[in-house]
């Protein structure tokens, strides 16, 4: 079979190389280490199709205007990759901040999307979404939890204004770390409170798994309090419960594993614990549990979407450095698509 027919395309993040590091860590991976990382992996004939990329220095400049976008598409198209869904670099503002911070969040917005269309236009990116969060913490959000939703609302609604004239779907990152977005039921009220048709949800296996344990948010749990992580059926329906109220939000997707604790590094709040894909104290069963988020009720390919990519934030840079880790990220993608997949002609 024609590997260009397979869905879904699998992607690599770049983030990782960025997200933890900095001063007070460890330093920044260049952006052309991890492209050919990721262009070097291959699992029984199978690579990569493409990254997802943070608009975000040291790797890009969102600054730099058609040429710096031109020298993006020709780096990765270099390697025979796509580039996908991107992040937007809004923390210099904040959803719930002061009214220039607000239009701070929304103008990093609009340049997200200003240069996911120039890519488009390219021809090197088919398929994707800019990511978006919060830009505020849960113990912010929580001083005044109706007004900061509805304020966040509306700092979306016009972040989502303004993507739509670049032809933009904006993610809701599902992480417990973002006020707003740091339980299930928060993130419903907030997609909910949007309004709008070019909102939706990024799910992440490891982010959004602890969704279930109520972090941040205790009466939001779905697990029992008393839940032992040998009881793999109530797991199970835990994870039908969450996926069943987000799958319908849901136009992004990170494969991922988790060990069920939270974690930070450098300047990044502490989130879930991104593993790797054979680490013995995983959760998770990776290729059933990404079933949970990519098929219906019924158990039928929703084939909403078009790739699917890895996130592995935070791991050390000789983890990150070593080709035998890119190649077991694959197989752990080559693993979802197997299992989910589908071909078009």
């Amino acid at each position: 079979m024609d590997k260009t027919t397979r869905f879904p395309k699998l992607h690599n993040a770049t983030w990782p190389g960025i997200v933890g590091k900095g001063p007070d860590s460890e330093p920044v991976i260049p952006f052309d280490d991890l492209l050919a990382f990721t262009a070097a992996a291959e699992v029984d004939g199978v690579k990569f199709d493409g990254v997802d990329i943070g608009l975000l220095e040291p790797h890009v400049d969102i600054n730099g205007g058609t040429d710096e976008v031109k020298r993006l598409a020709d780096k990765v198209g270099s390697h025979g990759l796509n580039i996908g869904s991107l992040v937007a670099p809004i923390w210099a503002g904040s959803a719930i901040g002061s009214e220039e911070s607000r239009k701070t969040f929304i103008e990093m917005v609009r340049k997200s999307c200003q240069f996911g269309q120039q890519l488009r236009e390219l021809g090197i990116r088919p398929y994707g979404v800019v990511r978006i969060d919060s830009s505020c913490s849960p113990k912010a959000w929580a001083e005044d939890p109706a007004g900061n939703t509805k304020l966040i609302a509306e700092t979306f609604r016009a972040a989502c204004d303004v993507a739509a004239d670049y032809g933009e779907q904006l993610a809701a990152e599902g992480e417990i770390c973002w006020g707003g977005m740091h339980s299930w039921r928060a993130m419903l009220d907030t997609l909910e409170a949007v309004d709008r048709p070019n909102i939706g949800f990024q799910a992440d296996m490891s982010h959004t798994f602890l969704y279930l344990l109520g972090y941040n948010k205790p009466e939001d749990r779905i697990l029992p309090s008393d839940f032992e992580w040998s009881d793999r059926e109530t797991l199970t329906e835990g994870l039908k419960t969450l996926t069943r109220a987000l799958r319908p939000w849901t136009i992004d997707f990170h494969v991922a594993q988790n060990d069920g604790t939270v974690f930070g590094s450098g300047s990044h709040d502490k989130t879930g614990r991104h593993c790797l894909p054979n680490d013995p104290n995983g959760k998770l069963d990776i290729a059933t549990d990404a079933g949970h988020w990519l098929r219906d009720e019924n158990g039928e390919l929703t084939k909403k979407l078009k790739h699917i990519c890895w996130d592995g934030c935070m791991f050390p840079n000789a983890v990150l450095n070593k080709q035998e880790t890119w190649n077991d990220i694959l197989a752990a993608l080559v693993s979802v698509q197997n299992a989910h997949g589908w071909q078009e002609a």
